[in-house]
């Protein structure tokens, strides 16, 4: 069945692909814009009040917070930022980055500290690699000292290699046994790969710390099947969360025109793209005639507009405690943070915050603090936290 469908699925691809001041400076209280005014858990409205922690920041992408309170940035243009919430940007970016190949949505992307930091110091980064002819997605592991990478290593790199600059993936979770999972693209223009068990593209990975594969991955002895695969029939994964209270882990997921869909991960399991989605191709050309079929998970939210979801947060903190444990979704196209409430049968959208900031948000974490924090996508991006605003 699955030969059928690719043909049915196989359409031609087009690629419409596109001085740092520190501040803490108060500059607007917020309101909520509802995604659904008749939805109960939307109707009170929450009132926000924003700070500018920096600016300048050239399309960053990522953001951790060093126990120091203390945090890195990176930038898609290969930079790694340090910033301190009290002095800004400091003015020389990390030293010991790996080479980057930055070009249209490629370059450095996710930075996360692993969970033995504070012992350890050590942390990942996920990295486009390679040249525009012959590139791919890179996992690389460091570790911190005197205010530099030490002792980096690249643990991992996509294969096969591709050709452009488009769909990357490139989040990291960790799992509570001391792996990780890696999200990566479909290349956009390489989007059959993603029912390719030889392919790492339109996949997410299961890794060891070290690179190693883990022994009971879903295909490991499997024919015709990398071992490191963990999930497959993804397009584009750029947000990751595990909730360690229900252990399951979420991810988020760019669709075409339309499309964009927030899963349960399950090892094993297919999310069906290109042979099942709710998007058109940009071109207005259908696809797959399916939106459901056997063998293949049904999205928990799909968003049809698009909203182009990029990072995402489960936000544990005291400040909110009425959004605890719900999903907070960064969007580019849609100018939102938008707020889902998971529960037993699945996940809604029902609030998008934050319209008021008027900006492509790339990433959303929460803060040690309990603050929500937020970067923007622009060559002029700000590090942005957000805070109730107090009578």
């Amino acid at each position: 069945m699955h030969n059928a469908l690719r043909t049915v699925a196989r359409r031609a691809a087009l690629i419409p692909v596109l001085c740092l001041a520190p501040a803490l400076v108060p500059v607007l209280s917020l309101m909520s814009a509802h995604a659904d005014e008749g939805d109960a858990s939307a109707s009170a409205t929450t009132e926000y009040h924003t700070s500018v922690i920096a600016e300048g920041l050239t399309h960053p992408w990522s953001l951790a917070f060093l126990p120091d309170g203390r945090m890195l940035v990176t930038e898609r243009v290969g930079r790694l930022r340090l910033i301190d919430p009290q002095d800004g940007v400091r003015d020389a970016p990390v030293s010991g980055v790996p080479a980057v190949f930055a070009s249209g949505q490629a370059g450095l992307k996710d930075v996360v500290l692993a969970p033995d930091f504070a012992d350890t110091g050590e942390l990942y980064l996920t990295y486009s690699c390679g040249t525009a002819r012959a590139n791919g997605l890179c996992l690389a592991r460091a570790r911190w000292q005197d205010d530099a990478l030490q002792d980096v290593q690249t643990l991992f790199s996509a294969r096969p290699t591709k050709r452009g600059d488009a769909h990357y993936g490139g989040r990291i979770a960790f799992l509570p046994d001391d792996t990780l999972v890696l999200t990566l693209g479909d290349g956009f223009d390489y989007r059959e790969a993603a029912q390719d068990m030889e392919s790492h593209l339109g996949k997410t990975v299961r890794l060891n710390r070290d690179g190693s594969i883990p022994a009971d991955n879903p295909f490991v002895g499997h024919d015709k099947a990398l071992p490191e695969i963990y999930t497959l029939g993804h397009r584009n994964v750029q947000g990751i969360a595990f909730d360690d209270r229900s252990q399951r882990l979420y991810a988020h997921e760019h669709g075409p025109r339309g499309g964009d869909e927030l899963n349960l991960l399950e090892p094993g399991k297919n999310y069906g793209w290109p042979l099942v989605t709710h998007g058109k191709d940009y071109t207005g050309a259908r696809i797959t005639p399916y939106t459901t079929l056997p063998g293949f998970e049904p999205p928990l939210v799909d968003w049809t507009p698009s909203i182009a979801p990029a990072g995402m947060t489960q936000y544990r903190g005291d400040l909110f405690p009425q959004w605890d444990g719900n999903l907070l979704v960064a969007a580019l196209a849609g100018k939102r943070v938008h707020r889902v409430v998971l529960s037993e049968d699945g996940a809604q959208d029902v609030e998008s915050l934050f319209a008021e900031i008027n900006a492509r948000f790339r990433d959303v974490r929460t803060g040690p603090d309990g603050a929500v924090y937020l970067l923007t996508d622009s060559p002029d991006g700000r590090l942005l936290r957000i805070t109730p605003d107090k009578p």
